[in-house]
């Protein structure tokens, strides 16, 4: 008999965790992700371990994004010193993410420390350090794509291309207790078909638990095509309104994807005017990470990008400009117009764009362009959902930017997608929802039920279920 206790991404978007414990490989973490969104310092606080690290064997990271992976240090700050296993894209891309991370979490913690020096209080230790971090990357050991890896005498892993960000993969768990054994597939966080950068999701087949995610569980995304169309029109008409224009965007995986879709506009002539400035450190050094796998995809559009630009991104979109220290930051202030800007973080919660926003926000002739998921909370959903005035700083501003949204270029697998790829099982007697807001969820598990003819179960957090 085997349990999955549901620890995060429970009817929410983040903070993936899910416990399974059996005979057969003991405790076993799906995920060790970090909840999004305000101070890092309250967050990393509040993301308490409901369980002793000191009792758990092994971590599966489905991918490196920080909702999946950002409490890997105070795991191993807290005793786990057990393996990771996770694809060797992952490995690069953690050392990156958490080292970031761990920057943006000693900055906070500073200066609420000042503060509370100030009014006389003791300081907050921290909840891990840099030692930590590079103690996780030690216990990493990366596995390839659809080679099996027995993980215990009972239990044997095997990884799917999940085609979401780069190393993303799709965790199949075969365990094997009283001669009988019994497959575990999570999902991790599924991409959609036809991605430009990214292989299509691997079609698996069998299983008796299904972990499925549902991101966009209630609706689906624009096509790729379309929503480049969509883009060349923003830009042509923020253009001829003399503004800029600002990307929140994620480090990973959309950012390189942005790139890409913004060369195929630039060797279309629409771009000339323009520009592009990479202005986030992390995503800079992802996009060279990137290069390093280009060659693992297989679509034909990156086949020739390997051709004719080296095997770069950057090659592909020559108006591109990376923007490293503070100041050529800082100096993008100085254009009047015709700025294109990817910066981080996607979600608005923090990083250079919030600064780019300062300065721009209150301008009707900008535009800001979102091109990712905005979970529930944040300053990217408060803009979206059409907020006109917001506090950053300390200060208020006017929203007087103009706001769009395009979902083609989302790194996740929209409604149908989804169903798609659930409809490959046969045989499956269990399949449960995590990674979702609730109403996503139910929309989702509804529309399964009607076209699929079977039921989904809607884990509660902390909500244990058998097998």
């Amino acid at each position: 008999m085997a349990t999955i206790t549901f620890l995060g991404a429970a009817r929410e978007v983040t903070g993936s965790c899910h416990m399974l414990e059996s005979e057969a490989v003991g405790r076993v973490l799906l995920d060790c992700g970090m909840h999004q969104g305000g101070d890092a310092t309250e967050r990393i606080k509040k993301d308490n371990f409901h369980f002793s690290p000191t009792e758990v064997d092994a971590v599966i990271v489905s991918h490196a994004h920080l909702d999946h992976s950002g409490l890997l240090p105070k795991l191993v700050h807290q005793g786990f010193t057990g393996p990771i296993y996770c694809t060797a894209a992952t490995k690069d891309l953690l050392r990156i993410l958490l080292n970031d991370s761990l920057g943006l979490y000693e900055r906070d913690l500073d200066r609420d420390n000042v503060k509370r020096r100030r009014r006389g209080e003791e300081p907050i230790a921290a909840e891990y350090t840099d030692q930590d971090v590079e103690q996780v990357l030690q216990l990493c050991e990366p596995q390839r794509y659809r080679v099996p890896v027995k993980i215990t005498e009972q239990a044997i892993l095997t990884f799917q291309d999940a085609g979401h960000i780069l190393g993303s993969a799709i965790v199949e768990l075969e365990i094997t207790e009283n001669s009988q054994t019994k497959k575990l597939v999570f999902s991790g966080d599924l991409g959609k078909r036809d991605s430009l950068l990214m292989n299509d999701p691997a079609e698996v087949r069998t299983a008796d638990v299904v972990l499925m995610e549902s991101t966009y569980g209630d609706r689906d995304h624009r096509k790729e095509d379309e929503t480049l169309e969509q883009l060349a029109e923003i830009l042509s008409s923020t253009w001829q309104r003399g503004g800029n224009v600002f990307i929140p965007s994620f480090a990973i995986g959309r950012a390189q994807e942005l790139i890409f879709n913004l060369g195929q506009l630039h060797h279309r002539g629409l771009l000339d005017e323009w520009q592009v400035f990479l202005d986030s450190p992390m995503a800079i050094e992802v996009t060279r990470v990137y290069d390093n796998w280009l060659h693992i995809m297989d679509h034909e559009d990156v086949r020739q990008l390997s051709d004719v630009s080296r095997s770069s991104l950057e090659g592909f979109l020559p108006s591109l400009n990376f923007c490293i220290t503070p100041e050529e930051s800082i100096a993008i202030n100085g254009i009047d117009s015709g700025a294109l800007v990817i910066a981080g973080s996607g979600m608005c919660t923090g990083g250079r764009i919030r600064h780019h926003f300062k300065h721009r926000i209150w301008h009707s002739e900008n535009t800001i362009i979102f091109v990712g998921f905005q979970a529930q909370g944040t300053l990217g959903r408060l803009l979206v959902d059409g907020l006109k005035k917001i506090r950053m700083f300390g200060d208020e501003f006017v929203v007087r930017a103009q706001i769009e949204t395009l979902g083609g270029f989302s790194a996740h697998a929209g409604q149908q997608g989804l169903i798609d790829w659930l409809s490959r099982f046969e045989n499956t007697p269990h399949k449960l929802l995590v990674h979702g807001e609730e109403e996503a969820m139910q929309v989702l598990s509804d529309k399964i039920a009607k076209d699929l003819g079977v039921k989904c179960q809607i884990p509660f957090q902390g909500e244990r279920f058998t097998f």
